[in-house]
């Protein structure tokens, strides 16, 4: 591996021009692709096999008028005034006229004639009855629907509007650009050159618009919801820039050390580029992998956000070496052109990892108790998909929410939809007539509406509404009882469906992939790392620590999020249950991202230690040489990731902070502090590889030993600047 990368780094350096030109006509061609094809993106969280998607199915072929979008318009009357009052009266009954001709709408549902009116006569509910579906609707529609009632609002109403129809992909703008910005100034701390800095962001750039346009390029042929674009952006933007900078970092230390310049970067590719090869295999298998939940909206969030990460790796090790022969010794701070070879100054990692050295067993119990404990609030994580209630304050979504259960409870903002239908009109009106009696009594049930016959008569609609809100624990209770209680009702097919009920099923069947989805990831891990780097115990140590940071990662997570502690300093606008893939996500992205950090680290501990060095001076050489550039590479990703914190999506939100708790906790307790620790504990022993194992396994030289062995070094070095021309 090594030695075929050395030589695509050096033919990389040499055909430079030919390489940069071909990767922007390769960009200019996706752009393209992507302004010609691109498809919109969905909101809705299907999940084919569930009870709940069956009867959205079922309702598209045998009441397609029931299957489109549904809109809910909330009007309120001023304080010490109804609704009865003639003039609010007339506004109200002008709203439902005017939502009736909106484009794409099939009608429009008189509050007055369905009773949809609160006991104080304050408050109404409008509903509005779409032909397509929610992600079917154009931006015309959905600003047509907001503005709806406009006269309302001056003859006094307040009005609100809610419903699948409000549901819009979140908006990508310029508050995550302030991560790119502190990653670039972490990258101008680390390099100490201006040059160095730009030329690893313009790398990662380009790959992250590469996978950006290809992914949009696909969208009108892949169904995509609304975060898959945002996730592989801010995947693409994190790894693109610390593979550059792992390699970037290699080269400017083979420079110093006086290789020509053009051998500097070969060898940088050949040896830093395994490691980000592998690192990239990883992720990008843990991300296709979430494809073996069987979950589409996840495997198409996998595989784009693999997408990105398997272009990143391609830029790096193709376009960097480009770009690297163009910057010459501009790579290099300007004190350091020209100049002699430098020996190499122990810098902090070197003392960090004599210090653990030091007291590895305190370190590695205090370590492991720590994470342990703030993984304790993962016991209570709840899933859910998000409701508009969980919204940001101030967008319509969360106004109209706040109204309605401001004048109705927050059960009507968590409705559920049974399903009767049957062969005969006769059957259904005969199921309809015990739906009552059968729910009389159920725990947490406010009220069955009546119900929305089709044409044929063969199939009802009927609202049930629960006494809580959508995400609450009562709420899931109730969908499961009343699927019990009406199964097979009167000899009809009774479902419950509704955007409630899919949330229930959507969480319930993540919860249990989890742990499934979560064997094979450590599995994998196991048997990736043991081809890499040769070992039993060193992939062992690198799962076990990986469960630490998933599960501190969670507990903290739920202890915010879901507990509410310091949601405000978050503009988290109502804390509720974690979003029901965010859990199964993490697990697939942090994997890859911590066998990351555990290649570029262990990496250079195997290869001094092939090289000859003891186990013990291996792991601080290897700690000293990767500590600066695994912090820059961690605190760039966690700028990026924290970035997406700003965000008023909490699907988003919550994702960034998690990937950003994440990595933080991964990159600087587990591996810069707990993996010295016991690498240095095990010694030897940690490279033990039983030699059956050893002649089974293909060798993949990661720690570039048959490169190295192939290279000959001249005996007397020039400096730096001698050779260059």
């Amino acid at each position: 591996m090594a030695t075929l990368l050395y030589r695509l780094g050096r033919a990389s350096y040499r055909r430079r021009r030919l390489v940069v030109l071909l990767w922007l006509v390769l960009l200019v061609a996706l752009g393209g692709a992507a302004l010609a094809f691109k498809g919109p993106t969905s909101s809705n969280f299907t999940m084919p096999g569930t009870e709940s998607q069956r009867a959205i199915d079922s309702l598209r072929q045998e009441f397609p008028e029931g299957a489109g979008a549904v809109g809910l318009i909330v009007v309120a009357a001023p304080e010490g005034r109804t609704l009865t009052d003639g003039p609010l009266t007339q506004a109200v009954h002008e709203v439902v006229e005017e939502a009736k001709q909106l484009p794409g709408v099939v009608g429009a549902v008189d509050p007055f004639q369905s009773k949809a009116i609160s006991q104080d006569t304050r408050y109404a509910l409008i509903q509005v009855q779409f032909a397509e579906r929610a992600d079917e609707l154009t931006e015309a529609q959905r600003t047509a629907y907001e503005e709806t009632g406009a006269a309302a609002v001056k003859a006094g109403l307040r009005v609100g509007h809610a419903g699948e129809v409000m549901n819009s992909p979140p908006e990508v703008g310029g508050t995550e650009a302030i991560g790119v910005a502190i990653a670039l100034v972490v990258l101008l701390v680390t390099f100490g050159s201006l040059v160095a800095a730009g030329m690893t962001m313009l790398n990662a750039l380009i790959g992250v618009a590469a996978g950006m346009a290809g992914l949009y390029a696909l969208s009108s042929v892949v169904e995509l919801t609304s975060v898959t674009p945002v996730l592989a952006l801010m995947l693409g933007l994190a790894v693109g820039i610390d593979y550059s900078l792992f390699i970037t970092s290699r080269h400017r230390q083979n420079l110093g050390e006086g290789v020509d310049p053009e051998e500097a970067a070969a060898r940088a590719v050949g040896t830093a580029g395994s490691a980000v090869v592998f690192a990239g295999i990883t992720v990008v298998i843990a991300l296709a992998g979430l494809a073996i939940v069987g979950i589409p909206f996840l495997s198409a969030m996998g595989l784009a956000a693999a997408g990105t990460v398997a272009v990143a790796v391609l830029v790096a090790i193709t376009l960097l070496p480009a770009l690297l022969g163009f910057a010459g010794l501009k790579i290099l701070p300007r004190k350091q052109r020209g100049t002699a070879p430098q020996q190499h100054k122990e810098g902090f990692g070197f003392r960090w990892a004599r210090l653990v050295r030091r007291g590895r067993i305190p370190v590695i119990l205090v370590g492991i108790l720590g994470l342990g404990a703030l993984a304790l609030p993962a016991a209570d994580m709840r899933l859910a998909l998000p409701d508009a209630g969980a919204g940001p304050e101030g967008t319509p979504a969360r106004i109209a929410a706040d109204l309605v259960s401001e004048g109705f409870g927050p059960g009507f903002n968590g409705r559920i939809t049974l399903v009767v239908s049957s062969d005969s009109a006769d059957t259904t009106a005969a199921a309809l007539a015990k739906v009552g009696p059968a729910l009389d009594g159920t725990p947490n049930l406010v009220a069955v509406t009546p119900p929305t016959m089709s044409g044929d008569q063969r199939t009802a609609l009927l609202g049930i509404i629960p006494k809580e809100g959508p995400t609450a624990e009562t709420t899931e209770t109730l969908v499961h009882d009343v699927r019990a209680k009406t199964h097979g009702l009167g000899g009809a097919d009774v479902s419950v469906t509704g955007q409630t009920a899919v949330g229930v099923d959507v969480s319930e069947k993540l919860a249990d992939a989890l742990p499934i989805y979560l064997l094979i990831v450590v599995g994998l891990s196991v048997l990736l790392l043991m081809l890499v780097f040769r070992s039993i115990l060193v992939p062992v140590k690198a799962a076990l620590g990986f469960l630490l940071t998933v599960g501190a990662t969670f507990g903290i997570t739920v202890w915010i999020f879901q507990e509410g502690h310091l949601a405000d300093l978050l503009g988290i606008g109502t804390p509720g249950p974690l979003i029901s893939f965010l859990p199964i996500l993490l697990v697939g992205i942090l994997f890859g991202l911590a066998m990351d950090y555990e290649v570029f680290l262990v990496s250079r501990m195997r290869e001094d230690h092939v090289h000859g060095a003891d186990a013990q001076h291996a792991t601080i050489s290897g700690m000293g040489h990767g500590a600066r550039v695994v912090t820059a590479a961690a605190l760039i990703m966690i700028s990026v990731f924290a970035g997406f914190v700003l965000i008023d999506d909490p699907i988003i939100k919550s994702i960034g902070f998690a990937l950003a708790l994440g990595v933080a906790i991964d990159a600087f307790v587990v591996r810069m502090t707990i993996v010295p620790a016991v690498m240095s504990l095990l010694g030897r022993a940690a490279w033990w590889l039983p030699r059956w194992l050893d002649r089974a396994l293909p060798n993949v030289d990661i720690e570039g030993e048959k490169l190295r062995a192939e290279l000959v070094e001249p005996e007397v070095r020039e400096p730096v600047g001698a050779g260059h021309r």
